[in-house]
């Protein structure tokens, strides 16, 4: 009888032990899957907060780039002489550069943040740039269709600003 009582003593505390090392590897194993989960959402949340900072500050940068067009267009459709305006449009050309190199900036931030399409929009965006300051230099050098060159050129960089929008935004709700 000692015998036997020694003998299922020795497999139940067997079992215990087993049961034991089981229910650790597997707690182990649960923590390790939520570890990694936590991880998964806090670098999804990272990646959304900066393509979503960068996509504003892009627009923000845009805004400006547009008040500086308008400025141009009110320039050429005020009632100074054409000498006149060349120092005013020679300051806005000034600060075209400025605010240009920001709006460069920002979009090889998305270049880096991503996806493909916003950064393909982002830069049809900057191309469309190009037209309005070659009409702006036009416009300085003395040609005479610069002002009315230069305002077919609001268009189409406005419509790649909503064209940007509507990506982004697409990309900030797919994520």
């Amino acid at each position: 009888m000692t015998y036997s009582a020694i003998w299922i003593s020795s497999l139940t505390a067997a079992t215990a032990v087993l049961a034991s090392w089981v229910t650790s590897r597997g707690t182990a194993r649960a923590a390790q899957i939520q570890a990694n989960a936590v991880e998964r959402t806090q670098r999804t949340v990272r990646v959304s907060e900066a393509r979503r900072s960068a996509y504003v500050s892009l627009i923000e940068q845009a805004h400006k780039m547009a008040e500086l067009y308008w400025e141009i267009t009110d320039i050429h459709g005020s009632s100074d002489s054409r000498t006149d305006q060349v120092p005013a449009l020679k300051e806005v050309r000034a600060n075209r550069r400025e605010e240009y190199g920001k709006l460069r900036h920002f979009i090889w931030v998305i270049n880096l943040e991503g996806p493909d399409d916003v950064a393909t929009a982002a830069e049809n965006l900057r191309l469309t740039t190009r037209p309005p300051y070659r009409a702006l230099e036009a416009s300085i050098a003395g040609e005479a269709n610069a002002s009315a060159a230069f305002d077919q050129c609001y268009d189409p960089f406005w419509q790649s600003v909503l064209t940007f929008v509507s990506t982004a935004r697409s990309a900030v709700h797919d994520l």
